[in-house]
């Protein structure tokens, strides 16, 4: 029996003292509070319970869901019967109502009419024409960092293994991490923060841009661990970001400039084919 579909049993006792005094006006639901002509319904109150909460939390969540529901109605009648600009507010809730409607429509024929993703022929356009836009806010590399323990085996074969970092040696460091390594992170197919890396690497650098430009491979230890590391790859601050890091922003902005030109498009035409059908019609005095 779980929470969603029964009650704790004080709060059920409320729910059935609350509801004998009161006319529902949902005859198929069981209204269990009534406010200001307001139901407040059982199935309301059971979806906010959630599931695998024993019967004192569940009975604190109903209590202050019920009483900030009641407050809620009675502030908005409060409000109705004492606000004296209600024209104004009528006047804003259509504005509202009718800049959501149009919202909902475009999204609409958006998802109708657009393709969900830019082209690999956009993109590319795109990174060449605004690369000068696109620049790094921070340092990053491809390579490989393994980490094993200060006693582990094979310490001159792992050493070589990850120095020379080609497809025969990234297979032994894969077999060989299995047994032996704390960790393995191959990241030479893509780019990441160098800061990243160093929070992995007991290594204090001044200067990170000159470091991953001159330095290809690191090795440190302490009193527990002996770590490895392999540049394969390095863009400093500054420099045009990667195109494969750049693409998810590059696919926004351009999937966001086709809705807008869509919908400026669509609107265009629109008010196009209703002055021609004589839809619109200028009233000459």
């Amino acid at each position: 029996m779980t929470k969603n579909y029964k009650l704790p049993l004080l709060l059920l006792v409320v729910i059935i003292t609350y509801a004998c005094g009161t006319k529902s006006q949902d005859i198929k639901r069981k209204a269990i509070l009534e406010v200001e002509g307001k139901f407040l319904y059982l199935d309301e109150l059971k979806q906010i319970i959630p599931p695998n909460v024993n019967d004192t939390d569940s009975i604190k969540i109903a209590s202050s869901f019920i009483k900030k529901w009641v407050t809620d109605v009675l502030m908005y009648e409060n409000a109705k019967r004492n606000v004296d600009n209600k024209n104004e507010i009528d006047e804003l809730v259509e504005v509202y109502r009718k800049s959501l409607t149009i919202h909902q429509y475009q999204q609409k024929l958006i998802e109708q009419r657009l393709p969900k993703e830019a082209s690999e022929e956009e993109l590319k356009e795109f990174y060449d024409k605004y690369s000068e836009q696109l620049l790094l806010k921070e340092n990053v590399i491809k390579g490989i960092l393994l980490i094993v323990p200060e006693k582990a085996p094979k310490m001159s074969s792992v050493r070589t293994w990850v120095q020379s970092a080609n497809l025969k040696s990234l297979e032994s460091i894969e077999k060989y991490s299995i047994q032996n390594a704390i960790s393995y992170d191959y990241f030479g197919d893509r780019w990441l923060p160098f800061s990243e890396v160093l929070k992995k690497i007991p290594l204090q650098i001044q200067d990170p841009s000159n470091f991953i430009a001159t330095t290809h491979f690191i090795e440190k230890s302490d009193s527990v661990n002996h770590y490895f590391l392999r540049i394969t790859g390095f863009q400093k601050i500054g420099q045009v970001e990667p195109f494969e890091m750049a693409k998810e922003k590059i696919a926004t902005i351009i999937i966001n400039k086709h809705k807008a030109d869509f919908i400026s498009k669509f609107e265009r035409e629109l008010y196009d084919d209703a002055v021609k059908k004589e839809t619109v019609n200028f009233i000459k005095k």
